[in-house]
């Protein structure tokens, strides 16, 4: 992953570029996934499923829902150097009814520091965005051509070292017609913890026609660090494997996850929201702004959207990451409606062609 590479959907729609046929054969594929300090570290449940009621006579028996344990508390700690405090301390109150009164009504802002906290209460948002079932597709055009489908979905909760989870959704798939030129079938799965709003893992999978690639990553958010695995087969290259381990600031988002989390807030027209990204050994900060309002002609028709411009600051310095957009849906959900990344030849274009509203729930 490229190190300006803030937002996990330009790095898939990129891939569409290359040049090369049919999916790449390895005999070994299936040991690609097998990583064993990633298992022993990491430790996925599905939600459990009681077992039904047993119907009375010429009933059926009603839906199961998911049983998962309440959350615990969330434990946090101040960020790293390169990222300010996440709050100022409170001072304690003097003696007195108005004293005591004024201190309980201190208010309390939602760490860190750097994120706005508009819309949320401590780390949790006012109204979640994110509701499980929830899918949107995308067609993804190059010189207008319809080249491949990107979807987002919200699957339903799970957990991670015994903590509720959101499980999150990225997969991107060429048409038949483009796999002449390059065949691409990837998908991620992102793990983000329910009550801080932190990635602890993502699962990449890539499966195209110059490489197979398996990549999992680990935020340990107790002693703020990330390690990151990647085993890569190519035609030139043969099997190769890297692993990479940091420290990283707290309320640190994976390249991935940014794409979900940007969705928590509001998004004010004239506003920059930033929030850190670790990525690649290096921890950046991302920054988008609210640009304008819009409403974007989509197939679903007119659809009310926010333009967002995203950029990073890396090691203090403010790099462009060239001429990208994305339009959100200007709605409680902030649905991505269409991503526009400029590239050395031409632009690629992914705007919505559905969406599937999921229900409420929580873990």
């Amino acid at each position: 992953m490229g190190k300006t590479a803030i937002l996990g959907c330009f790095i898939a729609i990129s891939f569409l570029t290359s040049c090369s046929t049919s999916f790449l054969k390895y005999e070994k594929e299936d040991q690609l996934q097998k990583i064993d300090e990633f298992d022993k570290a990491v430790k996925i449940e599905q939600p459990a499923t009681p077992p039904p009621a047993a119907p009375a006579p010429g009933e059926t028996a009603p839906p199961t829902a998911p049983v998962v344990a309440k959350p615990e508390p969330v434990k946090t700690k101040t960020l790293i150097k390169d990222v300010k405090k996440t709050a100022k301390p409170t001072p304690a109150p003097k003696k007195g009814k108005k004293a005591e009164a004024v201190a309980v009504a201190a208010p309390t802002r939602r760490p860190p520091e750097i994120e706005d906290d508009a819309g949320f209460n401590g780390r949790r948002p006012l109204v979640d965005p994110f509701q499980v079932g929830e899918e949107v597709v995308h067609d993804v055009t190059y010189f207008k051509m319809s080249a491949g489908e990107l979807r987002f979905k919200v699957f339903p909760f799970v957990k991670v070292n015994d903590r509720p989870a959101y499980k999150l959704g990225m997969a991107i798939k060429t048409v038949s017609l483009f796999n002449s030129v390059y065949s691409v079938e990837d998908n991620v799965d992102i793990f983000m913890d329910y009550e801080s709003l932190i990635p602890t893992v993502f699962e990449l999978h890539v499966k195209e026609s110059g490489q197979l690639r398996e990549s999992k990553m680990f935020f340990d958010n107790e002693k703020h660090t990330a390690t990151f695995w990647d085993r890569k087969v190519t035609k030139e290259d043969g099997v190769e494997e890297k692993k990479q381990h940091w420290d990283i600031p707290a309320y640190a988002q994976n390249v991935y996850s940014s794409v979900f989390y940007m969705r928590m807030f509001k998004w004010e027209v004239g506003k920059e929201y930033s929030f850190v990204v670790a990525n690649d050994k290096e921890n950046l900060v991302f920054s988008g702004k609210a640009l304008r309002k819009e409403v974007l002609d989509t197939k679903l028709g007119p659809m009310k959207a926010i333009v967002v411009q995203p950029n990073i600051t890396l090691k203090g310095k403010y790099k462009s990451i060239g001429e990208n957009l994305i339009w959100l849906s200007d709605d409680e959900h902030k649905y991505i409606l269409r991503i526009e990344a400029k590239i050395k030849i031409g632009t690629l274009v992914s705007q919505v062609v559905s969406i599937t509203p999921g229900k409420p729930s929580t873990p």
